[in-house]
């Protein structure tokens, strides 16, 4: 008999037709195997006991990086007989579903070979096979093959041509392959631009002990590199870079020296320690041997582990941590080209640089471990593209654009979700070019065309600007828009595949309200269908618009003067002192006036509110500051809470406001705070005995997290997903599956 079997999932690029050839073999069945535009296809003679043998045997040992989501097996007619197996050339497709793997950091067989005197890739900077190495970050196109990547200038050598061809070797279709004598090559250049190709892993481990700033292509993008325990580089990378205390990420060699870091539970070494290799966000250990500069004033500290070769080398002899950041310029898009990184000279002192095009930036994604759950802060490196189900089929091609901040794009095949890795927040020209440049790489690799185009309700948002631009370009795209905070419930929905009736609580720092003010503390009884708002913090005022987002003490001073009127002058605390009495008088006007002062009900304020008060932040250097620093100060053992009152479904927070005011010890204020925030939803949640989902960007908060699984064990979580507005896209696509 003749079996047609196609299957669905991450099995391109991951050595999964070479898997099947040699199964095939060892059961001396005929036939072939093929990549084609929904994932590989497979035609097999064989009868039904050892079609079924072979079926459980591709599930129970296929590759390593393969994930089979679904399969089909059917009958054909058996008018071809084969001779033996084969491996045929991909096939082409009028429209691509197959799944993309991520990049993936280097596998322990390579690893062993980079260490290994006698093999022929001995420290190669480039080592990869079929189970780590580049993947999204080089494709142009699928199928996945050599010729649609950034690979295809490189021509192969004999040696590598004989382990590509073979289907027995482990670098069978590995198309990042290559070695000294043909693959990827280093440079090391200077500021100046001159350049050097001689010793380059070895300069950049003395500069690194110099002091020196170093910038790192890696596999998605550049990392800004400098010793993590020379104060002097650090501060020098902050001055130039202008990031005053906004927390560094750091890169070490290995599990023992993060524990020298961080203390860190066997879910976070996991974390840690897999194949992703994403930054993992752990609890500080105190005096811990690298610089205070790192993170200041929060006790947590961003870790990973080398995810590339270089890396690996670089570290293996430095034998010290190093800060590893983004290379960007504040509000840019992360530097991916020669032509960008050389325009941040200024920053470094030094650039390790190579040959092989990244077509796809990808940045390094960000988690943390919380009840044994794993939460992302960003969904990039490793975890991207992200695949996604709809719980029903659509008959039209959708394009949702997300939100304005932690930029994010899918696109909808069927029943089919391809979300893009991180973007950024849309803040300047190039970011919005770079959103382009994602929708753009997911039409063009899956011969994409969208007929409905999904966006934020904010006008504003640069995001919802290019959905009506895109619209109004073309007569036959339909635009719809879909609630910020709604989005956010519906995306943590998706995840979790919940169909029901829900009581969601969506808490950011802003979005546009049905009511044209900014929401941002909400709580919504919804389904797929719809919402009903029915809850919220009292709105309150935003003293000079935007600037009242950087500044935590405005949201204070908005509500002293909502508590105190043109008293509040003659207050003596923190917020109060904070300003000039010209600047007081000025604000004062501003507020009982209503000139550019929005109303929101953000609970992402509320954090700043508190924050100036107790005197933390009265001027934010970078966005969530305020909620990471009173994360540090959470106590414990401090169990009470605030008196709050719940009325006409509004919380009105300038009660709270008072109390905090009386309160003398500062990490008291700041733990009755998490803790009364936790009693809010409690109460809302016992009101209306719905299953509670969480979402929205204040919900990273791993303390307000932590206790918030604590008192509501059953609460719906984005385990595995994001909570802030990289989530949006998502959720904007779950109301077109339910809705169109």
């Amino acid at each position: 008999m003749l079996f047609g079997i196609s299957i669905y999932g991450i099995v391109q690029g991951v050595g999964f037709r070479p898997f099947i050839y040699n199964l095939a073999l060892k059961q001396a069945l005929n036939g072939y195997v093929t990549n084609n535009g929904k994932g590989v296809y497979i035609e097999l003679e064989s009868s039904y006991r050892d079609m079924y043998q072979f079926m459980d045997k591709i599930q129970n040992q296929k590759p390593p990086l393969s994930q089979i989501y679904t399969f089909t097996i059917t009958l054909k007619n058996n008018t071809v007989i084969y001779k033996d197996f084969t491996i045929k050339q991909s096939e082409s497709g009028t429209q691509f579903t197959a799944m993309i793997p991520s990049d993936i950091a280097m596998c322990k067989d390579c690893e062993t070979e980079l260490n290994d005197k006698s093999n022929r890739r001995y420290q190669y900077p480039f080592i990869t096979c079929t189970n780590c190495g580049p993947r999204y970050s080089i494709i142009k196109n699928l199928p996945y093959d050599r010729c649609n990547t950034s690979m295809d200038k490189f021509k192969m050598c004999t040696k590598c041509k004989q382990e590509y061809t073979n289907p027995k070797d482990r670098r069978y279709h590995a198309q990042p392959i290559g070695c000294f004598d043909c693959g990827v090559k280093l440079t090391l250049i200077d500021n100046n631009g001159t350049s050097s190709y001689i010793n380059c892993i070895d300069d950049v481990v003395k500069y690194i002990k110099d002091g020196k700033i170093v910038a790192i292509k890696g596999i998605g993008g550049y990392h800004l590199v400098c010793d993590a325990k020379n104060d002097n580089a650090v501060q020098l990378l902050r001055d130039r870079k202008n990031r005053p205390t906004k927390p560094f990420a750091v890169m070490v060699k290995d599990i023992d020296m993060i524990k020298d870091i961080a203390n860190i539970n066997n879910k976070e070494r996991e974390l840690l320690s897999s194949n992703k290799r994403p930054i993992v966000l752990c609890k500080q250990k105190e005096n811990i041997q690298i610089s205070s500069l790192v993170s200041p004033k929060i006790d947590q500290i961003g870790l990973f582990l080398p995810y590339t070769p270089i890396h690996t080398l670089i570290l293996e002899k430095l034998n010290r941590a190093i800060v590893a950041t983004s290379a960007n310029i504040s509000g840019e898009p992360l530097c991916k080209t020669y032509d960008e990184i050389i325009k941040l000279s200024y920053i470094w002192d030094y650039c390790l640089d190579n040959d092989r095009d990244i077509v796809n930036s990808c940045d390094d994604s960000i988690g943390y471990i919380e009840n044994d759950k794993t939460f992302m802060l960003r969904v990039a490196r490793g975890y991207s593209p992200k695949y996604l189900k709809l719980p029903n089929t659509i008959d039209k091609n959708i394009l949702s654009l997300g939100a304005n901040q932690k930029s994010t794009v899918c696109i909808a095949i069927k029943d089919k979700v391809i979300l893009s890795p991180y973007i950024g927040d849309l803040d300047s020209i190039k970011s919005v070019e770079h959103l382009k440049s994602h929708i753009g790489t997911l039409k063009r690799i899956y011969n994409f065309e969208p007929d409905i185009i999904v966006c934020d309700k904010h006008p504003s948002y640069e995001s919802s600007k290019l959905a009506i631009e895109m619209t109004e370009e073309n007569q036959n795209l339909k635009l719809i828009q879909v609630q910020h905070h709604y989005a956010h419930i519906l995306s943590t929905m998706g995840i979790n595949k919940i169909k029901t009736k829900v009581l969601g609580v969506s808490f950011d720092g802003t979005g546009f309200g049905d009511d044209g003010n900014l929401w941002g503390g909400e709580f919504l009884v919804c389904d797929k269908s719809g919402y009903k708002r029915v809850g919220y913090f009292k709105y309150f005022k935003l003293l000079g618009g935007e600037t009242a987002i950087k500044e935590p003490r405005r949201v204070a001073l908005s509500f002293l003067f909502e508590i105190y009127g043109k008293k509040a002058f003659e207050l003596n605390n923190h917020t109060i002192n904070s300003f000039s009495s010209n600047e007081l008088k000025t604000l004062f006007t501003i507020w009982k006036k209503d000139i550019n002062s929005p109303l929101t009900s953000s609970c992402g304020r509320l954090f700043d509110c508190v924050a100036s008060i107790l005197n933390i932040v009265q001027k934010s250097s970078y966005e969530g500051e305020s909620g990471l620093i009173l994360e540090s100060l959470y106590d414990d053992s401090v169990l009470e809470s605030y008196k709050f009152s719940f009325e006409n479904s509004q919380i009105d927070f300038s009660k709270i406001v008072i109390q905090i005011l009386k309160e003398s010890d500062k990490t008291i204020s700041v733990s009755k705070f998490f803790n009364t925030l936790i009693e809010i939803i409690y109460m809302i949640y016992k009101k209306y005995n719905l299953p509670l989902v969480i979402s929205g960007g204040v919900f990273q908060n791993r303390v307000l997290m932590r206790l918030l699984m604590k008192k509501i064990p059953d609460a719906i979580v984005p385990n595995n997903f994001v909570s802030n507005d990289g989530a949006i896209s998502y959720g904007q696509m779950i109301y077109l599956s339910e809705n169109y």
